[in-house]
């Protein structure tokens, strides 16, 4: 018996130990790191989020102007307040929110984020702030047919890639076919299209979707899950202790009272009722026109800024320093053999780590460097196809190198590849589509936050489109017109 109370002793000695420990080397390393204070030092917390996961985070059309809102953003301005400092919403697609915390562009990710242990090695996360369970997302007319997870054995199955919806697909539905999609936006119209038979969402956006379109209905999905992945947490940059405590003590707060049942949901549902009084494309026309301006932005300067850097490019191809020679070489190869949209990512990831620049310059940086490893080819073949016999004429009239470059290739150089130009042009226009992942603001994006906003799939779709046709008809126009009168204008060295 005296063995017996020595050994509980013993072990509740222990656990007294390692829970002191614990706490002493918490704190120790919340005074070691400076999360907090660099946050309080610069007076703002920036909070990365994708706004297209209502009632989590979306945008609302009020009074014509665009306004993120929901449930996370008036958690973040509560989390902001205790914290004494400013919060500041940076837009970004979900798959570039972890990227953007890891490389410092946002102080924390709040955007329905579930702590996967896969995400637990890149990141740290605080407590669970809101827990809820998994609903599938089906069409009303098969509700007959889809009851349960079980029945959808065979059919397509659709989620959000790398979220907690889309590994329990994987895990608990085996025997249905899992589709991955990257916003809720086209979840959602592959369901109502027919493209999937569901998709697995958050009970809470689930729900959101369904009360908001009458052609859709949530069901209980009975997902098993464990702990340490179950509910919603923020997301922070390792190490970030001290910041952590604070946000912990934050979030303490918050369920103490019940302000996500009682407040936040409310006021995220009223928001709802906002996007929903209207959900005509004349309604949201203001974020087409906004999405076409930077579209028209990006595009002007990828051609002006690719032009300029293109036939730098091609004239050092033909360089007699060979070590000259191969960078351009290089650099052409090495840009043409790697996608659009990786390059767009290191310039605002990778590059910014060193340079902070804003997702629309970073965008614009990536489309120049782009555009401009095709046009020097392009510039290049041209020139390569003026007749030698021109340059020996210009040579024998004593004209320099120079002269005969400026003067007699490249004019004859433009006449050459005008159409080859004019189709780059129209390409780097669709292009600028790409820098919709970094959050910049332009057609695709705002296409996005429109699907999300109305429920509606199609329609926005089919605006854009209309769109980018008139765009590239007036750009083809206008490029034929040139052509013309290039080839009206006589060969400068017959």
């Amino acid at each position: 018996m005296k063995k017996n109370r020595l050994g509980k002793f013993s072990w509740l000695l222990g656990l007294m130990f390692v829970v002191l420990f614990g706490a002493v080397t918490s704190a120790q390393a919340a005074t070691s790191d400076q999360s907090l204070a660099r946050v309080k030092a610069k007076g703002t917390l920036v909070m990365g989020t994708s706004p297209n996961y209502p009632p989590y985070e979306f945008q609302i059309n009020q009074h014509g102007k665009s306004k993120i809102v929901g449930m996370d953003i008036e958690l973040g301005k509560q989390i902001a307040k205790d914290l004494g400092v400013k919060l500041v919403v940076k837009k970004l697609s979900f798959d570039s929110l972890l990227p953007a915390l890891t490389t410092g562009k946002v102080d924390m990710i709040l955007s329905g984020m579930s702590p996967t242990p896969a995400r637990r090695k890149s990141v740290d996360f605080t407590n669970i702030y809101y827990t809820e369970g998994e609903a599938i997302l089906i069409n009303r007319t098969d509700q007959a047919k889809y009851k349960t997870k079980k029945s959808l054995a065979g059919q397509k199955v659709a989620a959000e890639t790398g979220t907690l919806q889309y590994n329990l697909i994987k895990q608990q539905m085996p025997a249905s076919k899992l589709t991955g999609m990257s916003s809720a936006a086209n979840l959602i119209l592959a369901l109502k299209t027919h493209k999937v038979a569901a998709v697995v969402k958050g009970t809470a956006s689930a729900t959101a979707y369904a009360k908001n379109d009458p052609s859709l209905i949530a069901i209980n999905g009975h997902f098993k899950t464990s702990t340490a992945q179950a509910g919603n947490a923020i997301a922070l940059k390792k190490g970030s202790t001290s910041l952590k405590l604070a946000i912990n003590r934050s979030l303490a707060k918050v369920k103490k009272h019940g302000w996500i049942q009682k407040k936040y949901l409310k006021t995220a549902g009223k928001y709802l009722k906002v996007n929903t009084a209207d959900t005509s494309m004349w309604h949201y026309r203001d974020y087409f026109v906004k999405g076409v301006q930077y579209t028209l932005l990006i595009a002007i300067v990828g051609i002006i800024g690719g032009s300029i850097l293109g036939m730098l490019l091609a004239l050092l191809r033909f360089s007699v320093i060979k070590p000259v020679r191969w960078l351009a070489t290089a650099y052409v190869e090495f840009v043409r053999g790697t996608p659009l949209m990786v390059q767009i990512m290191f310039v605002y990831f990778g590059i910014g780590m060193i340079v902070d620049v804003s997702a629309l310059v970073a965008g614009m940086i990536a489309i120049v460097l782009n555009s401009a490893a095709y046009l020097s080819e392009i510039i290049r073949g041209g020139i390569q196809a003026v007749d030698p016999g021109q340059t020996e004429a210009a040579e024998s009239l004593g004209m320099s190198k120079k002269a005969t470059l400026q003067y007699v290739v490249l004019p004859q150089t433009v006449k050459i590849i005008w159409p080859s130009l004019g189709n780059q042009f129209i390409n780097l226009i669709k292009d600028t589509s790409m820098v919709s992942i970094i959050g910049v603001t332009e057609l695709i994006y705002q296409l996005g936050i429109v699907q999300a906003d109305t429920y509606r799939g199609v329609a926005p779709i089919g605006v854009a489109m209309v769109i980018y046709f008139v765009i590239c008809w007036l750009l083809t126009r206008v490029l034929r017109y040139y052509e013309r009168r290039l080839n009206h204008t006589n060969t400068p060295v017959a």
